[in-house]
């Protein structure tokens, strides 16, 4: 039979025409089937082994309708519990209602439970203690109120009291206050003015007027009740000399943005009875403040704004643990920007490593430094680059603690700028001369990036995105970022993890779990995905298990102390002695707005025994604050053991 002759070039490609065609009809009549398909290969690919091996794997924690929370603040207490607070959850409506919210997640038993929270610790500071309560302070007395709302001029009057006869004066909500040309103003709450006190100086005797601030507000709208310079107003009802001693005075009274104030209230959250213990209130009002242990177990508090919305001068505060009450620290006088990154150093220093959250001015306090709290001595490290880009930025003493290094990541310029950084910066804080030197970049410009320490020396890097609160970037509507890296401190490198399936960007956390898992939750986007409407707050729950839960089996820690001592060597049982060849003590977190000043991993001299290892515990108070860490024995794979609580004593 005679061979059929070839087509012609034409008829050729006239023919591959036809069927490009005739499949591109068949993809588009059949898309769901497309992307179902694609969705089925990309499930099938995440839930291979080797990829988890690899990357590791997401998953998403099915949280019951009831315990719902929009999560503001996260810690992992000595029960293994996580804490997650709400407060008012950032939401006007719950705050008039009062509506506060606190929720305990069990991950050992995978429950929830409520926890009766008594007033709205929303944006409030918390670090542990060395028992292991959680010590929680400031949160939120009064919403912040936009100028397109603010209908009646409004400010901050200072009612003051010449007269030491009489004792304190109290003055209830709506209290008139009228200025020398009639406008008149009204107190926004109940307020009690002290008695002047009569102190001497030198020869002299001199009276010290008592006093006191509260808002007060326009009793007519609009702007004929606006006053742009201090002006003295008398207060109504008062008689004979009282008329006299006694009056307001304010700076200005205006229709600006009346910002949120902050609150006094401090607790202890206690995990073996799951209920916030009331102790004595702060010396200040705080809203967005920074709680950091000091090397004797007691806390500072520093920067926030107080009743007023107003930034704190650098007015810092102390608790003292073993009395549960605050008072004032003068000696400790520094200006930071609100949420500041304080990490506690092995010589007692705090090292400001310039991260921090929100408010305060573009150019005081932002330096970072070494702060010396003996002599409140501040040294300057240097070397930064973008320093101008550290609000929302984050940053961790790199694992083990002994090496003394910190590291920055992301962050963006001050306020609600659509301007960040893939820039990251390592300082050695045990150099001469410490300053911070380049980093690896981030794969994308970053803000509010999670960073979670892991039991194997490693920085898992989540969340975050490029704009402001996940807004537009770049003309992208939304900019959150689903890629996940982990930081190799060894090599100083990125590895690229699993992506993430939820976007995180302001008011999220992420922390890590005893299993040696990462629970990462919240996110309050500014707007939907659409640019358009409001965004709504993040409720759900992921769980990523990092490609060490996936490389065989795990070492086991067995009997040992459940408290140890610095600069003591301790003995705990394992069968796996002979590959265990590392031992870490983590310090649980306790998270908010990506500042965790808590977390650190201590690593531990390990010699192997009969039954087992013996691991010795660092002397310095400075590395190994007291208090309650997670024990983790890590094998010559880097695959780690469970984390055992152990406490420090």
């Amino acid at each position: 039979m005679k061979p059929r002759p070839r087509p012609s070039l034409l008829r050729r490609l006239l023919s591959g025409l036809i069927s490009l065609v005739v499949l591109g009809l068949v993809v588009f009549v059949n898309r769901p089937v497309v992307a179902f398909g694609s969705d089925a290969l990309h499930d099938f690919t995440i839930n291979r082994q080797s990829y988890k091996e690899k990357y590791g794997h997401w998953a998403q924690l099915p949280v019951p309708a009831g315990y719902r929370v929009n999560a503001i603040h996260a810690a992992l207490l000595s029960t293994g519990k996580v804490l997650i607070i709400a407060g008012s959850g950032n939401n006007r409506d719950n705050f008039e209602a009062g509506t506060f919210r606190t929720v305990l997640y069990d991950p050992a038993r995978d429950k929830f439970s409520e926890v009766p929270t008594p007033t709205d610790v929303f944006c409030a500071g918390h670090t542990f203690l060395p028992n292991g309560n959680l010590l929680i302070a400031g949160g939120t007395k009064s919403y912040e109120v936009l100028e397109k709302n603010i209908t009646h001029a409004a400010g901050v009057m200072k009612i003051k009291n010449e007269s030491p006869a009489g004792g304190p004066r109290v003055f209830p909500k709506g209290t008139r206050l009228t200025s020398a040309d009639g406008r008149v103003y009204r107190t926004r709450t109940d307020v009690t003015v002290p008695a002047a006190t009569a102190m001497k100086h030198g020869d002299k005797v001199m009276t010290h007027a008592g006093a006191v601030e509260v808002w007060v507000d326009a009793a007519v709208a609009g702007d004929a009740a606006v006053v742009d310079r201090p002006a003295q107003y008398a207060v109504a009802g008062l008689k004979g000399l009282d008329r006299r001693n006694i009056y307001g005075v304010s700076d200005k009274i205006t229709r600006e943005k009346q910002e949120y104030g902050g609150d006094k209230t401090s607790y202890e959250f206690d995990p073996r009875t799951e209920r916030y213990v009331r102790t004595g209130d702060m010396v200040k009002s705080r809203w967005y403040p920074t709680l950091a242990e000091m090397p004797n177990g007691d806390v500072l508090a520093v920067s926030g704004l107080d009743e007023f919305g107003r930034m704190l001068p650098g007015d810092n505060e102390r608790y003292i643990r073993d009395q549960q009450r605050w008072v004032d620290a003068p000696k400790l006088k520094r200006v930071f920007p609100t949420y500041p990154a304080l990490h506690l150093m092995s010589d007692n220093r705090l090292f400001y490593s310039g991260s921090n959250s929100g408010y305060g001015s573009d150019t005081i306090g932002r330096t970072p430094g070494l702060w010396d709290l003996e002599k409140n001595k501040f040294e300057v490290v240097p070397g930064l680059r973008d320093a101008r880009m550290t609000e929302t930025s984050s940053s961790v003493l790199l694992p083990p603690a002994q090496d003394q290094r910190v590291m920055i990541f992301g962050g963006g310029e001050v306020g609600e700028s659509a301007v960040s950084t893939r820039r990251t910066a390592i300082a050695d804080l045990d150099a001469k001369a410490p300053a911070y030197e380049p980093g690896p970049d981030l794969p994308q410009p970053a803000r509010y990036l999670s960073t979670v320490l892991l039991p194997d020396d490693t920085v898992l890097t989540t969340g975050g995105s490029s704009g402001y609160r996940g807004g537009e970037y770049r003309g992208k509507t939304r900019s959150d970022l689903f890629n996940v890296q982990i930081y190799r401190p060894a090599g100083n490198r990125f590895e690229k993890a699993a992506e993430s399936t939820v976007g995180r960007n302001y008011h999220s956390e992420a922390l890590l779990l005893p299993d040696g898992r990462v629970i990462t939750m919240g996110s309050d986007p500014l707007y939907d995905p659409t640019g358009r409407n409001p965004g709504t707050f993040e409720q759900r729950i992921e769980i990523y298990s990092p490609p060490y839960l996936f490389k065989g089996s795990r070492p086991v820690v067995g009997a040992g102390p459940s408290s140890v001592q610095r600069g003591t060597t301790v003995a705990f049982a394992t069968p796996d002695a002979g590959r265990v060849r590392a031992a870490r003590l983590l310090r649980p977190s306790a998270v908010t707005h990506v500042t965790d000043v808590d977390q650190r991993s201590v690593a531990l001299d390990v010699t192997p025994s009969a039954n087992g290892v013996a691991l010795s515990i660092p002397k310095a108070k400075g590395l190994v604050p007291s208090g309650w860490y997670m024990l983790f024995l890590v094998d010559d794979k880097g695959v780690p053991s469970a984390g055992r609580w152990v406490r420090v004593r």
